[in-house]
């Protein structure tokens, strides 16, 4: 992990240095996410937060299960029930 430090310029702004957005892939109007995370504030891209959200569940979802799988049989059997 790296620490780079910048400043907050007029309106609020402030500026990813070009090493960063090189590592990240961030061009200029790139979508990113600014989060809140208990006090701290976390830049990420739409993309970056989706694969922390899947790493997320690997952890919690044991491996060759299809939670879309699972739902349809749950839809289907609440359909047969209905």
């Amino acid at each position: 992990m790296s620490l780079i430090t910048t400043k907050v310029s007029e309106g609020g702004r402030i500026i990813i240095p070009a090493e960063m957005r090189r590592k990240f892939g961030l061009s200029v109007g790139d979508t990113v996410n600014l989060r809140d995370d208990d006090g701290y504030i976390e830049i990420s891209t739409p993309k970056m937060a989706l694969e922390k959200l899947r790493k997320r569940l690997r952890d919690v979802v044991p491996e060759g299960v299809s939670l879309v799988d699972e739902l349809i049989t749950e839809r289907r059997r609440e359909g047969e029930n209905e």
